[in-house]
Formats: structure tokens, sequence, C-alpha cells
């Protein structure tokens, strides 16, 4: 009779097929470590001249020139930020101020007082982008980006014209 592998012990002999069970596994081989062919260091060089040979030296003083500029940049958006903030908290205010008058008796100084502030309000709020794009400019050119600055002197320009020719209508 046949021997049968252990997968097809249970296997009825017509299922079989004519096919041979799988070779039995080798129970006895175990895994073997090849040596390297060179050993690889404790510690690598301080440096690789062969592998690198034109290598470019960064320059020490580079980066702190960089830093600087960055940091020129920073201050610049954190102007701007406040000049929009103190316009929008300034404008506010005077809006909240001509609000509370309204709850004091009419008379003509507190009506006038009313108009001023809210006239002032709307007009704070117009001029705040304005100057932001005034400082916006400024920084710019500060830094040496010529063209923004000649766009931004361009807006200007034309914001000039506009408002003066509206005084001449």
């Amino acid at each position: 009779m046949n021997e049968v592998g252990p997968l097809m012990q249970g296997v009825h002999p017509s299922v079989r097929g004519a096919e041979p069970a799988p070779p039995p596994r080798n129970a006895q081989a175990q895994a073997v470590a090849l040596p390297a062919q060179e050993a690889f260091p404790e510690a690598f060089p301080e440096s690789f001249p062969e592998a690198f040979p034109e290598e470019p030296v960064t320059q020490p003083e580079g980066q702190p020139h960089a830093r600087r500029w960055a940091a020129r940049a920073s201050r610049g958006e954190r102007w701007i930020a406040r000049m929009l903030r103190t316009g929008a908290v300034m404008s506010g205010g005077m809006f909240v101020a001509s609000l509370a008058l309204e709850l004091l008796p009419r008379d003509e100084s507190v009506h006038v007082a009313i108009d001023l502030l809210r006239k002032g309000a709307a007009s704070m709020l117009l001029v705040t982008p304005v100057a932001r794009l005034a400082m916006a400019g400024t920084l710019l050119g500060l830094r040496g980006e010529w063209r923004y600055t000649a766009i931004a002197a361009g807006v200007l320009g034309l914001l000039a014209l506009a408002v003066g020719a509206g005084f001449q209508a």
C-alpha cells in the first residue's frame, strides 16, 4: 500500500488522485549565518572625501543673515496686523460711542456728536486698508521688492486721483 503524507491521511483514496504527496519537511535543517564579505565599521569617518569631492562648503555667516530677513519680515507683518487691528477697534469704539450717545436726551450738540462719531467711524474703516497698502508698499520697498512697491504706489495714486476727482465734482 502507498504511504500517505500527513495532509492526505484522512482523505479517501479515490479523492487523493495519482499525484504523490509533497515531500516531508526536513526537521533537522537549521538556518545558517553566512559571514559578510566586509565588516561594517563601528563608526562612520568624519568626512567622505572620495564620495563627495566637489561638495561646496556652507558659510556659517549665511544663516544669521537669512534669520535677520525673516525676523524683519515677521516684524513688518506684525506692524501691519497691529495697524489693521487698531483701525478696526477704533472704528468700532467710535460707533459704539455714537450708540451710547443715542441714550442721552436729544439736543443739538448731542446730535452733532453722534453724526461726527459715525462719520469718523466710517472714515476710519475706509482709511485703514489704504494705510495698510501704504505700509505694505513701504515694507516691500525696504526688502527690495520693487515690482510690488511700484504696484502699491500705482494703486495709491489711482485712489488719490479718484478721491481728487470726487472732490471736484
